[in-house]
């Protein structure tokens, strides 16, 4: 079942196919076979919303405890579907500076994406955490847990924000992702498992899933058991 080149693991009948999980609940129970075992200890960490039910699941399967690591993509005043960068919960901003030029934004709409973005950013933090302590990052693995790995600065995001916190060892986990993707955040993690890897100019995170819908707050408050 398990590919693995270098700190990279996938499931190899899924590489390049379409409509391979049912949901992301599925798409948690694959993940938690192709976990390295020395990894499956430390915490289990969801980006909302869509990362939650994959979170839940994995952390359910491998008896670890769940939390929350709230990033979000900056996203274009035209596209809210596509983003130039991420900010992650302590504050970390990663703009992707090779497309920023190509957008013809001005520095002015860029802070303002910030702004907005750190705002959405700070009130996920408050709902889906309050005031509960942040798990100790620095004494086991964080296995950081998201829907897919499309650009994949997202991710880059919560990767720096906890290496700020401490972190030694971190394995990101997502049902699908780019290649791209895939190859470039490898190298800036203990492992990276994937089990849907696919190539091509358009990547949809969604046509992994047979079924697709938004995750509400509520639905994410619900799986963290609040």
């Amino acid at each position: 079942m398990e590919k693995k080149e270098g700190t990279i693991h996938e499931v190899k009948i899924m590489h390049g196919r379409t409509a391979v999980f049912d949901d992301r609940r599925h798409g948690g129970e694959i993940l938690a076979g192709i976990i390295p075992g020395h990894c499956r200890d430390g915490v289990v960490l969801g980006i909302p919303a869509g990362g939650i039910p994959v979170a839940a699941r994995l952390a359910e399967l491998l008896r670890l405890p769940l939390d929350v690591a709230a990033v979000s993509k900056i996203v274009l005043p035209w596209n809210s579907e596509a983003g130039y960068g991420a900010v992650a919960y302590d504050g970390t901003v990663l703009l992707n500076e090779d497309l920023l030029p190509t957008l013809g934004l001005d520095d002015a709409e860029i802070r303002k994406g910030i702004e907005r973005t750190t705002e959405k950013v700070r009130r996920r933090v408050e709902r889906f955490r309050g005031h509960r302590p942040w798990p100790d990052v620095a004494a086991g693995t964080v296995i950081l847990v998201d829907d897919g790995l499309a650009s994949g600065f997202t991710m880059q995001a919560a990767v720096a924000a906890l290496r700020r916190e401490g972190a030694k060892r971190i394995v990101v986990a997502v049902p699908t992702g780019h290649d791209r993707a895939v190859a470039r955040l490898a190298g800036e993690v203990e492992a990276l498992c994937c089990a849907n890897i696919r190539s091509g100019w358009s990547f949809a995170v969604a046509a992994a899933y047979r079924q697709w819908r938004d995750v509400s707050d509520e639905e994410v408050e619900a799986l963290l058991g609040h």
